[in-house]
């Protein structure tokens, strides 16, 4: 008696396919996930070429060449950009230059480089018309102020108070007065233990609040708050007493931020006095009491502004993708949440909806340090022309 039809060779190899084709689907959607899910992205790093990916697949990227004044400020901003819809498909490269130095690398060709945020529009005329004759063609596609910050001087407290007590006032014609002294702070308060007169600033060819404390010595020689001319430059009595300035600075560091924060970490053996921007000072007081003492900001009589511009650059090397998010980042930059932000670093808002006076905000916690809002007397930016006579002076006479 037949038992029925016996499965050929071909029958069961069949069967075989359909089982093995069964556990592979519920290995994949079982199993699958589990193993393959992506871990956390990584936070900016502190310094260096900081990647940071919006989201693990993101296959759109971007390079800002910033001010290290604004270091803090923008890896918490990129960290944050990074959790919305927009910030998910960019990465973002934050490149810490000094403003000047990242404009030459721009002119050089860096291709890593889609935006240029340097920490004042001081050397903008300069840089364009350099890119004019490198590059060809517009080099700013668009352009906004993210945040402002004038210039000041710090000092250590105690120190400030034996300074007044000799000069009356701190300015660059007393910080002169000062680092003449050849007996030091033995002859400017009988405090032997304190050693020479220390005053630090950073390099004028690479960091832009270099360049603007050139600006504003020549300013306060000549006695002037705008229409600083050749001439003024050419003067052979302002040259040699700026250098009289020049040749007892200390450090020359191409980032405010790297020269604030040496000056913290090892305290007044290393600056007595440095001339930084309001916002990096801001950021600092707090350290500082916890390991040397407080800190002093003091005002110059006559100032400038640091408004920290975005440039969205015109590249050869960037293409409409780039571009557009770049801009979009830029938005985000602006919004009040961000722009709030900003002020706890220190910064006025670029967004005049943000205010700047709040209980929280350091212009309310941190008057008895000195900290004002107005900044009485502006200083105009000078020509091109002039800061390039500026630039090619010192140069000559200090540059190693």
């Amino acid at each position: 008696m037949s038992n029925g039809p016996r499965l050929t060779f071909l029958g069961r190899f069949m069967i075989f396919l359909v089982l093995a084709g069964c556990l592979g689907l519920a290995y994949h959607f079982l199993l699958g996930p589990r193993l393959s899910r992506p871990g956390p992205a990584p936070a900016a790093s502190g310094g260096g070429d900081t990647g940071t990916p919006a989201g693990s697949n993101a296959s759109l990227r971007i390079g800002i060449a910033y001010g290290t004044e604004k270091k803090l400020w923008l890896e918490w901003a990129v960290r944050e950009y990074g959790k919305t819809r927009a910030g998910s498909k960019v990465q973002i490269d934050l490149l810490p230059l000094g403003s000047l130095e990242s404009a030459q690398a721009l002119l050089s060709g860096d291709k890593r480089i889609q935006v240029w945020s340097p920490a004042s529009a001081l050397y903008k005329e300069n840089f364009v018309g350099d890119w004019t004759v490198k590059q060809s063609g517009n080099a700013i596609l668009k352009e906004e102020a993210l945040a402002l910050t004038p210039m000041v001087f710090v000092m250590w407290d105690e120190r400030y108070r034996a300074f007044m007590q000799k000069y009356g006032k701190v300015s660059f014609e007393t910080i002169r007065q000062a680092l003449g002294e050849k007996g030091g702070w033995q002859a400017i308060a009988g405090k032997p233990e304190w050693g020479l007169f220390k005053f630090g600033h950073t390099h004028p060819n690479q960091s832009n609040s270099g360049l603007m404390t050139l600006v504003l010595m020549a300013y306060e020689y000549h006695h002037k708050t705008r229409g600083l001319e050749l001439a003024d430059i050419l003067d052979v009595n302002c040259q040699s007493w700026m250098s009289e300035i020049e040749r007892g600075v200390t450090g020359l560091s191409n980032s405010t931020g790297n020269m604030m924060r040496e000056m913290i970490l090892k305290g007044p053996s290393t600056f007595d006095v440095l001339f930084v921007y309001e916002s990096v000072a801001i950021d600092y007081l707090k350290n500082a009491e916890g390991r040397w003492g407080s800190l002093r900001v003091i005002y110059p009589e006559s100032n400038m502004w640091n408004d920290n511009p975005y440039y969205i650059i015109d590249a050869p090397w960037s293409d409409a993708s780039q571009r557009a998010a770049a801009q979009t980042f830029l938005d985000y930059l602006l919004t009040e949440p961000v722009q709030e932000q900003a002020l706890v670093h220190g910064f006025r808002p670029g967004n005049p909806a943000v205010p700047i006076k709040t209980p929280t905000s350091p212009f309310t916690m941190f008057v008895a340090s000195g900290l004002r809002v107005d900044l009485g007397t502006v200083c105009e930016p000078p020509r091109a022309e002039v800061l390039a006579n500026l630039l090619s002076s010192w140069q000559r006479q200090h540059a190693p």
